[in-house]
């Protein structure tokens, strides 16, 4: 067993975490700033263009300091060197977990099953850059001669949330090629993306490691009888290329061969947009940005591999996630950005995380007796305050959440920039302080209330406070921050997997719902009857194939 398996709850730090938060679960975080008047500055990390404040956090320097101890005793630095290394860690699968590899110095030296898997990744990278040169350029066409105008990736999972959500991240670096996703099984959803297309001037990025996912397989293959009602099958070879390791299946497709960009099976789809998989965010944003993009994520890879863990990012951040989910009870986690930008960064995270560690049994194989991965969920700030912030304010649950923000907007409107950051810094300070009774009260005197309808308003205007956020402050959206910030929160599920003893790199539980879907769809093409399934689905289903 390449990672040890330790049920965490059995550990020394466990139990010291257990009194530990026993004696300061009451205490408020304004007690805990009145008290130490260092507390910002000490819970507070600055690496490269990156501020991160956990002062916030319902911790103390001494709970931080148990945490890493939990960290320690589980063998955390261990377990790090096994990632960057080749280990087979992936042990369910029998793989190693390498998408560090990707973004790895050209002369690093990554070795898997003996070889060094490094000039196989520059090489990948070399075919992307080359064939993003020429369709940017306009010199590869397409089979009337025409240069290409629009990308079209179809891919699922992994597969398409990953460079979606970085060239619609990134949109403010964009070339003049217009991207779009094609991703869902519903028909309606291609046939929206398609309707507008020019076969004569789109590429299409198929990409399936196996080339067998049924989602993308029928979007690839309905759109490429769309193509063909327009063009002939020898234009196939011009207009389409493919991310897969199936190299007949994509030839019999009509792709030429030179035209697939190889993956390895130690990439896992969730962490895959820095390979191969990652061409349409190549093509999307030209070369020398992707490459940006793996760079920075290279700088969090070092940051997080040399730097001690009192302060390294993902570590703390990962071990904060314990603090809440497995001490005050706390199932979810927000993900709030203060730009539009990031959109659709929770939704992106959500697949990273709850994909990773949404786990119930054990490195040894049994059942865990304590909770594991959190349900992650956000929107971009300040449209956020205006949906779901009453519940983090006022509601019973509590949600810690991170802020990331930005000191520099792209197009330089200082204006709304300050109008926005303000936001930001006003509702991590609001969740913390709340508001008192005596601060409603004085509030109240100033309206024309009388004294009955002030009492009777008093209990809905205050707030207990008390929330943890996480304050995250980085100089510029850039593709090299991004790559940063994505790397930061792939290295937090790492940390957490290991030290809630899972493996957070397989994902058999959505391969269930699949197999059951192919019994499904069968019975619907053929007919079949309807006996194998339970009463409720059986009546879903009939009803179904009666009205359809």
């Amino acid at each position: 067993m390449a990672l040890k398996s330790t049920n965490p709850t059995t550990t020394n730090s466990w139990k010291k975490l257990q009194a530990h938060f026993e004696a300061i679960e009451a205490k408020h975080l304004k007690e805990l700033f009145s008290s130490n008047p260092k507390r910002a500055e000490e819970l507070t990390i600055e690496w490269e263009d990156f501020y991160v404040d956990f002062s916030k956090n319902r911790i103390t320097k001494e709970t931080l300091s148990i945490l890493v101890e939990l960290a320690n005793e589980l063998d955390l630095k261990d377990a790090i060197s096994k990632y960057f290394e080749g280990d087979i860690i992936n042990e369910t699968e029998g793989r190693a977990v390498l998408h560090t590899a990707l973004r790895a110095k050209e002369d690093a030296k990554i070795y898997v099953d003996g070889d060094n898997v490094m000039p196989g990744v520059y090489d990948v990278k070399q075919k992307i850059k080359d064939f993003t040169n020429i369709v940017v350029d306009g010199s590869h066409k397409g089979h009337t001669g025409k240069s290409i105008t629009d990308i079209v990736n179809i891919g699922i999972g992994g597969s398409d949330l990953g460079p979606a959500m970085v060239v619609d991240s990134l949109q403010y670096y964009k070339n003049h090629l217009n991207t779009h996703f094609v991703s869902n099984v519903d028909g309606d959803h291609y046939k929206e993306v398609i309707k507008g297309l020019n076969p004569e001037t789109t590429l299409f990025v198929i990409v399936s490691k196996t080339f067998t996912t049924q989602e993308t397989l029928s979007n690839a293959n309905s759109i490429r009888t769309w193509f063909l009602e327009s063009l002939p099958k020898e234009a196939i070879a011009k207009h389409f290329v493919a991310v897969s390791t199936n190299v007949e299946s994509v030839k019999a497709f009509g792709i030429n061969e030179n035209n697939i960009f190889p993956m390895k099976d130690w990439v896992g789809g969730r962490f895959s947009l820095w390979s191969a998989v990652g061409l349409s965010i190549s093509l999307a944003l030209g070369y020398d940005n992707f490459e940006s993009l793996l760079c920075g994520a290279n700088k969090m890879d070092e940051h997080f591999k040399t730097t001690n863990f009192e302060k390294n990012i993902p570590v703390i951040s990962a071990l904060l996630t314990v603090w809440y989910n497995n001490f005050f009870n706390a199932e979810s986690e927000a993900i709030i950005p203060y730009t539009q930008y990031l959109n659709q960064f929770a939704t992106y995270l959500q697949q990273g995380i709850m994909e990773s560690n949404g786990k119930y049994v054990d490195r040894a194989g049994d059942k865990v007796n304590y909770q594991t991965g959190t349900i992650i969920w956000g929107e971009p700030g300040t449209n956020s305050q205006h949906a779901f912030f009453q519940l983090i304010h006022q509601g019973t649950k509590l949600i810690p959440a991170d802020f990331i923000g930005f000191i520099k907007s792209l197009h330089g409107n200082k204006d709304h920039h300050d109008k926005l950051m303000s936001n930001y810094f006003a509702q991590t300070e609001a969740l913390m302080n709340g508001k008192t009774e005596v601060e409603v009260l004085a509030e109240l005197e100033e309206t024309t209330l009388s004294k009955e309808e002030k009492q009777k308003l008093l209990p809905f205007k205050i707030f207990e406070g008390n929330k943890p956020t996480t304050s995250l402050l980085i100089q510029k959206l850039t593709p090299e921050s991004l790559g940063e910030l994505i790397a930061m929160y792939e290295h937090k599920i790492f940390v957490q997997g290991i030290v809630w003893n899972i493996y957070s790199y397989d994902q058999f539980g959505v391969e269930l719902g699949k197999q059951l879907a192919k019994t499904i769809l069968k019975e619907l093409k053929n007919n079949d009857s309807l006996s194998s399934h339970d009463a409720s689905t059986q009546g879903l289903v009939g009803f179904y194939k009666k009205n359809c």
